[in-house]
């Protein structure tokens, strides 16, 4: 089902490597915020271990951006959440963790530092089987879906909202039962709501996040986006297709949003089961307010009880098998090379063809393969921009957006003070907004940062405000990418959606913009 091909391993670990009394064997799964390996334990059972302390587990490793200096803000605030959760709860229908694991390995940045969780060992996930299963129904999804209701009735019970229920979040055990997993945008619910970062899955978010804005404390989410993602998981297992039809995930988005305004009906696939089709329904209603009225410890219910004593399904083998080590070696070089690469940035040239060398260059010519080194951006913010846009995975926040975005705020001027409009230092920050997206070193325990804003805090928070914007603009608006990014930085990703483009009141300012940007653009990364 993924449009976007396989994802590399975020935190790359060798077979062979220990932590602790583990000792890594096997990649087994990759994601956005962290890598999963298989590894079997090494040495007997210590006193105070479980009974069933097992020989093989899972080992999930969640870099902490403590150490790792192309890390995203954001990971260490996950790994704290997944640990949270995994320390406060304990439910037959949620993954196991046995223990958790700091990495004390200073001689490899990439892993020092790393939150490593020992959970039990799934066979697989339900995206996995979805894959490998025949077009048209999954079998035995009425039994799966029941377990996959009772996993998250325990969870919204306990006071809990998982955030990102999906196949690839639903793991797959050796008896065929199922177990919710990756609680890194889990969060706990204070009375009717909970906050949580501004990440998401598009084919299983509900539309009243497409237009949330984040706020100090994240997003704010409700248990009923669980009971939507639910619906869409359902509908997929019981007719091997998502509810909202779409060719690309643009495409239904495109569905979603005009579902969301009324001017489409939702339209079921025929092929449902009759006993589902309401349950489906109810799910995927259009607001919050809606799916409220069902209830949805009810709904789950009913979909439970629509799924009757159906036993549950023999699973094809869904693990991968193991290989010899020279082909397994040179999969895990390919894998090694389609990374993200968190490596140290510090006096190599991380944007030329002798990074990973370690060669060192001139700051006057940092990053100059991505950032022209001839038209003016002071030398002494040079590392900074370029680091800054390489601390994002956004293809579109680049070092010329970056260096663009300086230009037509401040002219470079870190001590610019514009009271009247309460903005300050080179990024023209706002203190109210300039507070979430400092590290939580930076952040004043209460009120906001107080001016002025050197470029070594501005920079780096324009490149993670940049970041959590990114990714909220439709993928179907029209022109430069990145122009756009800027002008959601400008004035608001929904002020940009609404408009379908650059509002025309902002228009002289990203034209501007969009100048500087070709002209801080090496012509090879154009």
């Amino acid at each position: 089902m993924s449009e976007e091909g396989p994802r590399p391993f975020t935190v790359q670990v060798s077979r062979g490597y220990r932590v602790g009394r583990w000792e890594v064997r096997e990649p087994l799964a990759p994601g956005a915020f962290g890598s999963v390996y298989e590894a079997r334990r090494v040495g007997p059972p210590e006193p105070g271990d479980p009974d069933d302390l097992p020989e093989r587990a899972a080992l999930k490793f969640l870099p902490t951006g403590t150490r790792t200096p192309r890390q995203l803000r954001h990971l260490k605030d996950l790994a704290h959440r997944e640990l949270t959760l995994h320390r406060k709860l304990s439910r037959p229908r949620l993954i196991r963790m046995y223990e958790a694991v700091t990495v004390d390995d200073p001689g490899n940045p990439a892993l020092d530092g790393a939150t490593v969780l020992v959970l039990e060992r799934a066979e697989g996930s339900l995206d996995q089987l979805v894959e490998r299963s025949a077009p048209g129904p999954v079998p035995g999804a009425p039994a799966l879906l029941a377990q996959i209701c009772e996993g998250l009735t325990q969870l919204h019970h306990a006071g809990w909202v998982h955030g990102d229920l999906k196949p690839a979040n639903v793991l797959l055990m050796p008896d065929g039962g199922v177990r919710l997993g990756d609680f890194n945008l889990a969060a706990e619910m204070e009375g009717t709501h909970a906050y949580s970062p501004a990440f998401s899955t598009p084919d299983y978010t509900p539309p009243e996040l497409l237009w949330s804005e984040v706020g100090e404390r994240g997003q704010l989410i409700r248990p009923t986006a669980d009971i939507w993602a639910f619906g869409t998981v359902a509908h997929l297992l019981l007719t091997g297709a998502l509810p909202l039809p779409g060719a690309s995930r643009a495409a239904r988005r495109e569905t979603l949003l005009r579902y969301a305004r009324g001017d489409e009906e939702l339209r079921l696939s025929p092929e449902l089961p009759d006993a589902w089709r309401e349950i489906i329904a109810d799910c995927l209603s259009r607001t919050h307010e809606e799916r409220a009225e069902h209830s949805g410890t009810a709904l789950l219910r009913r979909g439970e009880a629509a799924a009757g004593t159906e036993p549950a399904p023999k699973l094809p083998r869904l693990r991968p098998r193991r290989k010899p080590g020279k082909i397994l070696s040179t999969a895990l070089a390919a894998v090694v090379v389609a990374s993200i690469g968190y490596g140290v940035s510090t006096l190599t040239d991380t944007g030329s063809g002798d990074a990973g060398k370690g060669k060192r260059v001139d700051p006057a010519s940092y990053g100059a393969s991505e950032l022209r080194t001839d038209k003016g951006i002071p030398v002494e913010y040079r590392k900074l921009i370029v680091d800054s846009a390489h601390d994002c995975s956004e293809s579109a926040v680049t070092p010329a957006l970056i260096a663009a975005l300086l230009k037509v705020e401040s002219n470079f001027d870190p001590n610019l003070s514009d009271p009247a409009k309460d903005e300050y230092g080179i990024a023209r920050w706002t203190p109210r907004v300039l507070r979430y997206y400092l590290p939580d070193a930076q952040r004043p325990k209460t009120g906001n940062p107080r001016p002025p804003f050197p470029p070594d805090v501005s920079i780096p928070a324009v490149g993670r405000y940049l970041c959590a914007i990114a990714p909220q603009l439709w993928t179907t608006l029209p022109g430069d990418r990145r122009v756009l990014v800027a002008a959601a930085y400008l004035t608001s990703f929904a002020k940009v959606n609404n408009a379908g483009g650059v509002p025309p009141k902002q228009r002289p300012i990203t034209d501007r913009l969009a100048r500087y940007l070709k002209e801080y653009t090496p012509a090879a990364s154009s």
